[in-house]
């Protein structure tokens, strides 16, 4: 079996009450059963992982959650999972980024991530000087940071998506290690324009069934974009089973299903890293 880095998942939807629009996401967007919104157990989330293949994953955690499963999960497995880091306050940056900095001192943090649309009502996108401290700091941290990118599945703004957002960004900051996370969805193109320009510039398809992604996107992969793209679930919005075993299928080079199902991830996250252990 292909073996596998899964870069987004989360453990604890099922710990927190869902916003209305959220539930509208599971029943209307993704026709989600139970399993949609809920909090696996570590045991639970490290067969599933073993059954399909993930050896290492990317949980998602929040600066200054109490009883945060995400920490707790990495705190106790290291050797498979790491961190992907949320809740930085980008309008009063000072306290939150110290707490950012001593958060990834003592944790095996992979990246830091923002989702334009799901604050400030949108009104921020991430060519905003809002942003500039953040970037500043994962510069200085040598810490990956993942935007989303693509109009969002919930009924919320989604012009601060664009990707063309990031355009100025990777001139300003062409140390920043940078990745669109859940696709570019409608602006694929543009995505891989972006990609092509930037050698900063990564794309992760959390969020998507494999069999869904567009075929720009598949070609990119195959040829110029070998190293570009990296593989995740969003688990458990999309299950392990659903995207390994779609991915698995598609019509790709052993080399190219392998740089995307894994060696990406290892070399963009975990640079430096032997067997991709986590800093």
């Amino acid at each position: 079996m292909q073996r596998a880095v899964d870069c987004l998942v989360n453990v604890d939807l099922g710990d927190q009450q869902q916003p209305e629009w959220m539930v509208r996401v599971k029943e209307d967007y993704f026709k989600g059963g139970a399993s949609f919104l809920s909090s696996p157990e570590l045991p639970e989330l490290l067969e599933e992982m073993d059954a399909h293949g993930v050896e290492r994953a990317i949980v998602l955690s929040k600066l200054g959650s109490e009883g945060d499963r995400g920490l707790r999960y990495a705190t106790e497995r290291p050797d498979r999972l790491a961190l992907g880091v949320g809740g930085v306050n980008l309008l009063r940056p000072v306290k939150s980024l110290r707490r950012l900095e001593a958060f990834v001192r003592d944790h095996p943090v992979a990246y830091v991530t923002v989702g334009p649309s799901f604050w400030g009502d949108g009104m921020y996108p991430p060519s905003d000087a809002v942003y500039y401290p953040l970037y500043t700091q994962c510069c200085q941290l040598d810490l990956a940071l993942c935007l989303n990118t693509g109009i969002p599945g919930p009924p919320i703004p989604g012009e601060a998506q664009n990707p063309m957002h990031l355009d100025r960004v990777c001139v300003r900051f062409p140390e920043l290690r940078l990745c669109m996370i859940h696709g570019a969805d409608p602006w694929w193109d543009v995505a891989i324009r972006l990609m092509l320009k930037y050698k900063n510039l990564r794309l992760m398809t959390s969020a998507w069934s494999p069999k869904r992604l567009p075929q720009a996107l598949l070609h990119y992969l195959s040829t110029r974009g070998r190293d570009r793209i990296l593989f995740a679930s969003d688990y458990p919005v999309l299950s392990f089973e659903r995207c390994l075993g779609e991915a698995r299928k598609l019509e790709l080079a052993p080399e190219v299903l392998d740089a995307w199902l894994q060696g990406n991830a290892e070399a963009f996250f975990f640079p430096g890293a032997k067997d991709a252990t986590p800093r």
